[in-house]
């Protein structure tokens, strides 16, 4: 009669999600069929700071005189700033004083991007320049593409060499040569796309030589300054279909012929790609992450490039489920939602998961990443960062009747704390389910009891919620956006656009400031047996972040 008793119990906690409350240190709860089990004591790989990269779609003035954000420092894991394109393509981008002046080809203006490249240094970051857009003057009859920049070859290569040999000798004398060194380069941004870049004849075999040509002398460039060590990549689409094949230029900067000094190979350091998602509850139909930078990583291991690093160069969420006035596309590739949380968690876990060493985003503050106040990515990115150069774990998952409900657990130590990160996902924006489970973890250090910080990112961190709850009362709407509306970058007036409206969002703008906090809660558990038990519960989209320290 007990037995079944504790049958039919089990069977309604699972239906019902009930919980039961047990003491520290006793043993987990598993009645629901779920458990996590870490082994901090079984060492694993190295984990990467997964987001350290940021993208710049266009510098401007953004990094002249910068100043730390002291209430969300988004440089604590930022490491490398991209600037797409900055060398050139458009009148704004070509670092010329007269950009369609063709009879003149040494009238640099490098002040652009020295003053910006100085600000990023102050931040504690290092630039990654994304050179390779041809000048406009350095092109006969150029065309700017779907992106705005000029997507023709150059006439001369040569011209082209002495261009980004200026450029880059001008950094050298600014910075010095030891601190240039220490930057990352790329050429073109999705080279394969021929939006950004294709040969005039718009076939895919000129177009592939063209990009071979174009790499092959950004890299001589250079090398002929910063010496044969540079480091300099690619980044390809891969995620989408191109023009041709991106992996027959891996190809060739392993055996083919240099078209720049005609030896055999072109340096490579970095292969990237772009990934990105549809929309909330429409994932990328033509590859997932995984795939997208398998692709990248077997034709390298095809061709015997054995030491490059495969990073995501742009991606997350192509679009929002409501429109603005001109467009549905997200302007930060991210939702307000808190959603949002769990999607990022995924993706980054999954980045780890197949060896990227990065994923760059676009911006993790309301006003970009100087600026503003966080949204809910920053909360998953900065918990994450802390995973870096800590050992990788095994976590060990039992759980049962998830359907397409996704819970995973990432988990590490540095010897001296245990890192684990849960998160519950499903792929709508609808989502409900709390979900509960018995955790046990095997610690790597000697203790009878042990503290427990935890960061729970969810709807008390995240502003969105209230800000979508006070529509009504401010008499907003989707008018006044520019782009989606449920992109969470309300100061920046690509998103929130309307004069009336931004005033509106400043009278209870520092409401959203305090809702955006993040607020650690500290707690001790007793050790047995060299293991900490607990019972959890994860809301629907949150994230839970478990560091344990010994007392």
């Amino acid at each position: 009669m007990k037995k079944m008793f504790l049958c039919l119990w089990a069977i309604i906690a699972l239906l019902c999600g009930c919980e039961r409350e047990d003491g520290p240190g006793e043993k987990p709860d598993n009645i629901y069929g779920n458990s996590i089990y870490v082994d901090a004591t079984q060492l694993g790989t190295i984990l990467p700071n997964i987001v350290d990269n940021v993208n710049v779609w266009e510098m401007g003035k953004l990094y002249y005189n910068p100043k730390i954000n002291p209430e969300a420092n988004v440089f604590e894991f930022v490491r490398y700033v991209q600037f797409m394109q900055c060398t050139g393509g458009s009148s704004e981008r070509d670092l010329f004083r007269s950009p369609n002046n063709r009879d003149v080809l040494d009238d640099y203006y490098f002040d652009r991007l020295i003053t910006n490249c100085r600000g990023v240094l102050a931040m504690g970051a290092k630039p990654h320049l994304k050179l390779g857009s041809v000048p406009l003057k350095l092109t006969t009859d150029p065309y700017l593409g779907g992106f705005g920049t000029n997507i023709y070859p150059p006439d001369d290569y040569n011209q082209y060499y002495d261009y980004i040999r200026a450029v880059i000798t001008a950094l050298v004398n600014e910075f010095g040569l030891d601190e240039v060194r220490t930057w990352r380069f790329g050429c073109m941004t999705e080279y394969e796309n021929f939006d950004w870049f294709k040969a005039k004849s718009g076939l895919g075999e000129d177009s592939f030589v063209a990009y071979c040509k174009l790499y092959d002398w950004t890299v001589e460039a250079l090398i002929s300054v910063l010496g044969p060590d540079v480091f300099v990549g690619a980044h390809s689409m891969t995620v989408s279909e191109g023009g041709w094949d991106e992996r027959r230029f891996i190809e060739h900067c392993a055996k083919g012929t240099n078209y720049a000094n005609g030896r055999v190979g072109t340096r490579i350091k970095f292969l990237s790609a772009s990934y990105y998602d549809n929309c909330p509850g429409s994932f990328n139909a033509s590859h997932d992450l995984p795939g997208t930078i398998a692709v990248l990583k077997d034709a390298a291991a095809a061709n015997g490039l054995n030491d490059l690093i495969f990073g995501v160069d742009e991606g997350r969420i192509l679009a929002g489920l409501r429109s603005g006035r001109t467009s549905r596309d997200l302007y930060n590739r991210t939702t307000g939602y808190t959603w949002q949380a769990a999607y990022d968690a995924r993706i980054f876990k999954q980045a780890i998961d197949c060896g990227m060493d990065y994923f760059s985003t676009w911006n993790f503050l309301t006003g970009g990443n100087i600026f503003g106040y966080p949204i809910i990515s920053y909360h998953v990115a900065h918990q994450i960062s802390k995973f870096e150069n800590c050992n990788r774990v095994p976590a060990d998952m039992h759980f049962s009747a998830l359907d397409d409900t996704e819970v995973d657990c990432l988990a590490a130590t540095d010897g001296s704390v245990v890192r684990t990160m849960v998160y519950n996902f499903k792929n709508t924006l609808n989502y409900k389910r709390r979900i509960s489970y018995g955790m046990q973890i095997k610690l790597p250090f000697d203790a009878k009891q042990v503290e427990i910080t935890r960061y729970t990112v969810g709807d008390d961190c995240n502003f969105f919620d209230d800000w979508l709850a006070d529509w009504e009362e401010l008499g907003i709407s989707e008018s006044d956006f520019s782009w989606s509306p449920d992109d969470p970058l309300l100061d920046m007036t690509v998103t929130l656009s309307s004069a009336s409206a931004i005033n509106k969002y400043k009278t209870k703008k520092d409401k959203y400031i305090e809702c955006s906090r993040l607020t650690p809660v500290v707690e001790t558990a007793e050790v047995k047996a060299g293991t900490v038990t607990l019972n959890e519960t994860i809301e629907a989209s949150n994230v839970l972040f478990l560091e344990i320290r010994p007392l």
